[in-house]
């Protein structure tokens, strides 16, 4: 059965009655959300979330209130307890920042809320995609997020296919000023580093399946059993997805989302111009061309092409930046 569509009227409605919910009918929506709020998204199972209270209570299953946005793990909301032991989320609180990712149709799939960095976790094996890595990079600049890069399974380099176009990827991204962190959950190497990194902030963790996020997350748990873990598949060398659904942890001073891996990363809901100020390099060299429509192919006194020519801008970067275009 087709979603029934809404009028503007009943849109207004829902609006209005999820602020009386928030208490914004009457002072500032910041401040009473904030004070109305009593409980996080700590997880979702289709219709039904895992609500924590901000009291400090048990987590409780929920479901939540019809025509609602979509609700994600990180989401603040008010809720309240129902007769037969199962809560009903009332409203959405603000949110200070949406992680998402398009899915089938050009629909864009919220999947983490609240979040102050991206983790972009990749390994030796299988070994990292620079495509899928500046598709990440474009998505998160995008969103004004911070993103930090990720190199699990640091003890494995030696069995890296190609341990020197690795370590030439990885220095690409040092020299733009990203922060590269190697790590390893398996022998603990890097991971204090990490945790101290990560002190006081929400953080959800991105990757191809098979880099070790979830190793990585009972790792950082204090060797605690928190989130199931996979192994590779023997026929294609990619990770086997354990993570199905995205769940928040607390862990030793923040809070770290974990998310279902995904082998790939399409950006068409974003414009071409988001794309180019995606790329750090690229987007500090606008409006230097000499002709204003330049497509950075070909055309005389081109900024870019001058750029790659000088060794200011990898070309790598600058052909993985036409790849994305291409896809959009």
């Amino acid at each position: 059965m087709t979603k029934r569509r809404l009028s503007k009227q009943q849109l207004g409605r829902i609006a209005k009655n999820q602020g009386r919910e928030l208490g914004n009918a009457v002072q500032d929506a910041a401040t009473l959300s904030d004070a109305r709020v009593n409980g996080v998204v700590i997880s979702h199972y289709g219709k039904q979330l895992d609500i924590e209270p901000l009291d400090g209570a048990e987590i409780v299953r929920c479901h939540q209130r019809a025509n609602l946005p979509a609700l994600v793990t990180g989401d603040r909301v008010v809720w309240e307890a129902g007769d037969d032991g199962v809560g009903v989320v009332l409203a959405l609180g603000d949110r200070r920042s949406v992680f998402a990712r398009p899915v089938f149709g050009g629909v864009v799939k919220p999947m983490a809320a609240n979040i102050d960095v991206v983790l972009v976790v990749l390994a030796p094996t299988p070994m990292p995609m620079a495509n899928l890595i500046d598709r990440y990079l474009v998505a998160i600049e995008t969103l004004g997020l911070q993103p930090l890069l990720i190199l699990n399974k640091s003890d494995l380099k030696s069995q890296c296919e190609d341990l020197g176009r690795l370590e030439a990827m990885l220095e690409i991204y040092r020299s733009l000023d990203y922060a590269v962190l190697e790590v390893s959950a398996t022998t603990g190497d890097g991971l204090t580093a990490l945790a101290e990194a990560l002190q006081g902030i929400t953080t959800v963790l991105v990757g191809q399946s098979g880099v070790g996020k979830s190793s990585l997350v009972n790792a950082l748990g204090v060797d605690e059993a928190l989130a199931p873990v996979g192994g590779l598949s023997t026929v294609h060398d990619k990770g086997m997805h354990t993570t199905t659904t995205s769940r928040l942890f607390h862990l030793a001073g923040f809070d770290l989302i974990d998310s279902p891996g995904i082998r790939e990363f399409g950006l068409g809901h974003i414009s071409a111009q988001q794309v180019f100020d995606g790329f750090v390099e690229l987007r500090a060299l606008a409006g230097q061309c000499k002709f204003r429509d330049c497509a950075h192919q070909g055309e005389p006194d081109c900024a870019l092409q001058a750029a790659v020519e000088a060794g200011t801008i990898h070309e790598d970067r600058l052909s993985s930046y036409f790849q994305i275009l291409d896809s959009l």
